[in-house]
């Protein structure tokens, strides 16, 4: 992940197509300003969908930028596009955003995705009753560390990614810790650090990503999601707090637009219209820079020559 936090300075990535061909004029209306984000596959999807908009002649800024305020920044027109909107994560910042009237939900992707708390499977042989959550509890000593006071060790995501696990140990009365990763780069170096001795370990996880490929795994599974959960204490297991649930299970993955989009750059538009990522087309997208070791630009351009019948349709 140490190419993904280079990578993420983009200045050199501007220039790393210079092989496509550019199809069209460009619009009047400026530049498309694309964020960019601390996990593999946003990086290079955001580089595709770069150079997607580059061959119908659309002028690009890629800008590193805080996973939550991305929303409000898209409202303001600050940033044109949003291209891969978590539900678990970011559902709730992306919905603020639409109650302002700037933002338009423009499509959901075919992928399906999760994220929550994950172990590798071969803690099943020494925490029976696994995935179920209290079962993780009553384990919650082999997670211990030599400074968590006797309490196991949950690996979550950069505090960014808000995803409320201390809330949800503390509504659940967990004997959990929460430990947040500063990228997703060292969540991976947690989980590799424990499988290659096979230690007890959990950390966050999503899908679709690379991981699945490299070590067999599940997700715990915490009481069913329900918007309730986070918005009615007197909802769920624990009558007096949020949060006593798990993430959505089948959560959405979204495009979002600047209202004035397509006004500004509807050439773009019509493309961001038909873009469709699949759950494997960010599996690769991840795969590429965190199992291969290619750097941001070179996965996107692997990406696009490995699926130009698909995006070839999004750009007729």
């Amino acid at each position: 992940m140490s190419k993904t936090l280079k990578t993420a300075v983009i200045g050199a990535a501007l220039a790393a197509f210079t092989a496509l061909p550019m199809v069209a004029s460009a619009d009047s209306s400026g530049t498309i300003k694309i964020p960019t984000h601390n996990w593999s596959s946003q990086l290079v999807g955001a580089e595709v969908v770069g150079e997607l908009f580059k061959m119908v002649g659309e002028e690009i800024e890629y800008v590193p930028m805080d996973s939550q305020t991305v929303y409000q920044a898209m409202a303001d027109g600050d940033i044109d596009i949003v291209h891969e909107v978590w539900e678990g994560a970011f559902g709730a910042s992306f919905t603020k955003s639409l109650e302002t009237g700037n933002v338009i939900d423009l499509l959901t992707h075919d992928a399906v995705t999760r994220e929550d708390w994950w172990y590798p499977e071969y803690i099943e042989e020494v925490c029976p009753g696994l995935p179920d959550w209290k079962a993780l509890d009553k384990c919650s000593d082999m997670f211990a560390r030599a400074d968590s006071g006797g309490k196991g060790v949950f690996i979550g995501g950069p505090v960014d990614w808000l995803k409320h696990d201390a809330e949800k140990v503390e509504a659940l009365g967990m004997n959990f810790v929460v430990r947040n990763a500063g990228s997703a780069g060292a969540i991976w170096a947690e989980l590799d650090a424990a499988a290659a001795q096979k230690k007890p370990v959990v950390i966050f996880n999503w899908s679709p990503n690379f991981i699945g490929a490299k070590y067999a795994g599940k997700f715990v599974e915490f009481p069913t999601h329900d918007p309730k959960c986070t918005s009615d204490a007197s909802w769920g297991v624990n009558p007096n707090a949020l949060y006593d649930c798990g993430n959505p299970a089948t959560g959405y993955l979204k495009i979002g637009v600047n209202k004035d989009f397509e006004k500004n750059h509807p050439k773009a538009f019509k493309v961001a219209q038909q873009m469709n990522f699949s759950g494997p087309d960010i599996d690769k997208m991840a795969n590429y820079v965190d199992t291969d070791g290619l750097e941001v630009p070179e996965a996107a351009q692997q990406w696009l020559n490995d699926h130009e019948s698909k995006w070839k349709e999004w750009i007729k």
